[in-house]
């Protein structure tokens, strides 16, 4: 049955193709939708590249000689309408009705009531869903870019196998393991089925169907030693060439941002794989300017960036036993570069390791224009907690690092880890647990 999907302008900034999205059902776009992402066509931000593109979009779908005001069919057999009321409506409850959002909620419950057909109000801003529901209108949030099933939790999975499979493990350094449960680049800790005490860590390499043993020693990578298991494949992955992609997720102080740059400083500095080792973190949501803060791009920069360079005293000091600003002249020198994700786009980025931080803060469009911008040889490492996210629209399952990681769970070339074990200190884990 056919369904109308009245859409809030919060779901078109966010995905400007989302009108081609509802297969055969009506989208309706309010007027007020419109005049609201007006307002942003002049940014130079993600936001403002979606208000131009939807508006030149709409703009495509006008009928010769005809109008969007009444139903243009689109190619999945439903159709598009630019809803314009005759008249402001008004709520009839005792609510303040001068926001856009209201008018916008307004239109949504005036086709449930004249249209006859099911009408569902697609918005991402949560409380206006509330407000919905309270009018009595059916919402929903936009569904498309969100991650459905996430089962993301368990990275290093626990399989019971038989004596002679974990001697041969350790006699081989890989062995055959059959498992419904493992996918690539998964970690496997193989248990002894008769000594549960008996185990062997590896990771799955799906183009073999074997678990081998992992490549990381106990002494770590540039003074960075590994503390539990789910570290211990982490730093494996970060390692591993043939993996181009590695999503790190955990709470903070479970190594994340830190496994990364021990990992890339190897891979750069000690190995010279890579020419250049390349950290980011969204300064906010990506394209926003750093004018608001005074001095130069360095000085605007550097309290955003203050979390990598913490890390990076902490290898140089310990890894090093030296000077904690032994990192200076690699970054003078451009083998390390530290710089927000505001500039990226348009760029190509060949044989470089690129680290971008606090990536549950982008949303699934921003993380593929920062994927799409490496060239050949060269690594990405997303790291992030899913529980923290300080974007408006984006939530646990509709995030960036949320949705790179579920979908690219099963591809060769990509692998993740969730670290669920604080090490920063046994404090910073007791508040992160009780807090």
């Amino acid at each position: 049955m056919k369904k109308n999907y009245v859409l809030d302008a919060n779901v078109l900034l966010h995905d400007p193709y989302a009108v081609h999205k509802f297969e055969d059902n009506n989208v309706i776009i309010p007027i007020y939708a419109i005049e609201e992402i007006d307002k942003f066509k002049r940014e130079q931000s993600e936001r403002g590249r979606n208000a131009r593109e939807i508006a030149r979009l709409l703009d495509e779908l006008r009928p010769k000689n005809g109008t969007l005001s009444k139903p243009v069919p689109m190619k999945g057999g439903g159709s598009l309408t630019i809803a314009v009321p005759k008249k402001r409506h008004e709520l009839p409850v005792g609510l303040a009705t001068g926001s856009l959002d209201h008018a916008i909620l307004e239109t949504a419950i005036d086709f449930r009531d004249r249209n006859g057909l099911p009408t569902v109000f697609v918005t991402m801003d949560t409380n206006l869903r509330i407000r919905a529901d309270a009018l009595g209108v059916t919402s929903q949030t936009y569904e498309n870019v969100r991650v459905h099933d996430l089962d993301l939790e368990q990275s290093v999975l626990d399989v019971q196998v038989p004596p002679a499979t974990i001697e041969a493990f350790f006699t081989a350094g890989e062995v055959e393991v059959t498992h419904p449960a493992l996918y690539a680049n998964c970690g496997v800790l193989l248990r002894n089925e008769q000594s549960q005490n008996h185990t062997a860590l590896g990771r799955f390499d799906a183009g073999k169907r074997t678990v081998r043993a992992l490549r990381v020693g106990r002494d770590g990578v540039m003074g960075v030693r590994p503390r539990n298991k789910e570290q211990s494949v982490a730093l494996d992955l970060l390692l591993d060439d043939s993996v181009p992609l590695v999503c790190l997720m955990g709470k903070a102080g479970t190594g994340k941002t830190l496994l990364a740059l021990a990992a890339g400083l190897q891979r750069t500095t000690v190995d010279r794989t890579y020419a250049r080792m390349l950290v980011s973190r969204p300064v906010m949501p990506l394209g926003r300017d750093l004018g608001f803060l005074p001095g130069n791009v360095e000085e605007k920069l550097n309290p955003w960036m203050q979390p990598i360079f913490d890390n990076l005293e902490l290898i140089f000091t310990h890894g090093k036993g030296g000077d904690a600003r032994a990192y200076s002249p690699l970054i003078e020198s451009g083998v390390i570069q530290v710089e927000p994700l505001t500039y990226i786009r348009g760029r190509s980025l060949p044989k470089q390791f690129l680290i971008v931080d606090e990536s549950q803060n982008l949303s699934p469009h921003e993380v593929k224009t920062i994927i799409t911008r490496c060239g050949e040889g060269t690594k990405v490492v997303l790291t992030g907690d899913p529980q923290q996210i300080d974007h408006p629209y984006v939530d646990h399952a509709s995030n960036g690092l949320s949705v790179v990681a579920q979908r690219f769970k099963n591809e060769r070339l990509a692998g993740y880890v969730a670290l669920t074990k604080g090490e920063r200190s046994g404090l910073a884990e007791l508040a992160a647990n009780l807090l």
